[in-house]
This record gives C-alpha cells, sequence and structure tokens, in this order.
C-alpha cells in the first residue's frame, strides 16, 4: 500500500479515507477496446474527465468490454454522479472519435446503464488494488 493512503485525511468536520472501486461495462459488453488505439482513448478520456471534476484516480484497468477503476472523489460529488460524468463524457467524445462504433451499437449507447460502485475500507484496500491490477489474469484474456 502506497504510503500516501495510509495517513487520514482532515475535512471540515471530520477525518478519514474516501475511496471508491468503480466499474462498469460496455453495452451488450461488446468488446469495443480490444484494439490499443480504442483502449488508449477511452483511457485518457476518462482521465481527462476526472481531472476536470477533481476526481482523483489512484488505479485505472481498461479491458476490451469493461473498466475498473479506484478513485477518490470530492465531497461535493456523489458516486452515481461521478459514474454519470465518467460514462457520459467519454462516450459523447469517443463516438466523435470513432463515429463508425455507433453502428455497432443499436441505441448508440457506448456504455451499458448500470455500473458497481463500492466503498474501499481502509483495511481493503490492497486486496481491492491486487483485483484491479490483475484483470487480465482474471479474465485471461491477451
Amino acid at each position: 500500500m502506497n504510503k500516501n493512503f495510509r495517513t487520514l485525511k482532515n475535512y471540515s468536520h471530520k477525518v478519514g479515507l474516501n475511496f471508491w472501486h468503480i466499474k462498469f461495462a460496455t453495452k451488450y459488453c461488446y468488446k469495443m477496446f480490444g484494439k490499443f488505439k480504442q483502449k488508449n482513448l477511452v483511457e485518457a478520456l476518462i482521465r481527462k474527465v476526472a481531472t476536470k471534476h477533481k476526481i482523483k484516480i489512484h488505479i485505472l484497468k481498461v479491458m476490451p468490454e469493461h473498466i475498473h477503476m479506484l478513485v477518490t472523489l470530492p465531497h461535493n460529488i456523489t458516486n452515481s454522479k461521478t459514474l454519470m460524468l465518467l460514462k457520459g463524457r467519454s462516450a459523447y467524445t469517443f463516438f466523435k472519435n470513432h463515429p463508425k462504433s455507433r453502428m455497432r451499437l443499436p441505441k448508440e449507447h457506448l456504455w451499458s446503464a448500470e455500473g458497481c460502485e463500492i466503498t474501499v475500507g481502509y483495511n481493503k484496500f490492497a486486496t481491492v488494488e491486487k483485483y484491479i491490477l490483475n484483470q487480465k489474469v482474471h479474465h485471461a484474456t491477451d
């Protein structure tokens, strides 16, 4: 575990840590990010949106049909708002750069409607970090 994660953060009315494991998938689990160019583009888009909204990404792993990330959210954004921001802007810009990708998706939605957001406790951080970093082994993909 990184030393920065061992210390509690002081906020105006509390002390604590704020880590979320977020996962979301492409619509119909299509493997939209199998190519190097598309994978790097969606990773860059998510990082750009996160930076704009002060969402700190600690780990980001893009798989062909889904994404895992470990993030710290600012106190003015809820977890559901975070998912909306990341999925919405990344899809819009991805389709701008890859217009033919829209044809594969019936209603032109890049991401599925659902997602998974789980808080990560201080003592479970290393487990989640290992799980995200070992996605290739977990899914046995190249």
